[in-house]
Formats: C-alpha cells, structure tokens, sequence
C-alpha cells in the first residue's frame, strides 16, 4: 500500500493539463523557477539575462503563466532545482505537439518561453496583491515621537 502512495505523490499534479487525455511527462520539457529569477546569478542557474528576469517567481506564478500562453503544463511540487534545494517546484512544459506542429505559434523554443514567462509574472495577480498590501501597510505604519528613549537616572 505504502508503494501505491508514494507513486501518487510523485506523479505531477495534473490540474495544469489543459488537453487531459497526455500522461507522457517525461518527454516535455522543465522549467525551474531559477531559470528566471533575477537575484540569481547563471553560475547560479538563471539561463536569461538578469534584466529581462523577473524577481523570486514561483513554479504556481509559472504555471498560470503557461496557461495563459496556452501551453500544456504540468507543476511538480515536490520536486527541487540541485544547485538550491531548498525552493521547491518545477513545471514540465509541452512545447510541441507529438506531430511536431508548435502549441503556441509565437513560441518556438524554451528561451522564448522563458522570455515570455519573465515579462508575464511581474503582472501576476497574486503579485499585485502583494505589492498593494506591501505599500498600504508601510503608508499606515505609525510615527515615533520626536524624543528618542534616553533612560533617566
């Protein structure tokens, strides 16, 4: 039973997949968050030019970028980039088609996508969210007082 569990978890979550009936995984290709993120040097992993990256993204803010592309994803959750183990998630992408036409005319190749992907996260939802509760919470923030605590003796 234990065998059968652990099967199930590493299988990619399939709520990426847009066309349902594709199981074959191993032959799409992977994207690690890494791949695009700007704080990142290339001897760190990152493959783009750190001024068209992006900041920190997520393998979710990649996939629902995917999505919007209308490419076949899949996120992997459990699954971690070797040179930093410790941010978890990568998404396989299905690039081209199995008769070998293009899923996305105006994406031909990985770099592309990963261009694209980079322009895309920083107009996430979930980042715009972020960054409006970042800014009203810093605008509320009390003042301290003019006197600056010198203990009395």
């Amino acid at each position: 039973m234990n065998r059968h569990i652990r099967q199930r978890c590493n299988r990619p979550t399939t709520s990426g997949i847009m066309d349902g009936g594709v199981t074959n995984f191993k032959t799409w290709n992977i994207l690690y968050p890494v791949y695009i993120n700007s704080k990142k040097t290339i001897a760190e992993g990152r493959r783009i030019p750190a001024l068209k990256a992006c900041e920190n993204p997520t393998a979710l803010e990649i996939g629902d970028c995917c999505g919007h592309l209308k490419i076949p994803f899949a996120i992997e959750i459990d699954k971690a980039y070797s040179r930093d183990f410790m941010q978890v998630g990568r998404v396989r992408v299905m690039l081209r088609r199995s008769d070998g036409s293009l899923n996305n005319p105006l994406i031909a190749s990985k770099k592309q996508l990963m261009l694209r992907i980079a322009e895309l996260v920083p107009r996430h939802p979930g980042r715009i969210k972020k960054q409006e509760a970042a800014v009203s919470t810093s605008n509320a923030a009390p003042s301290k007082s003019g006197k600056a605590g010198r203990k009395k003796r």
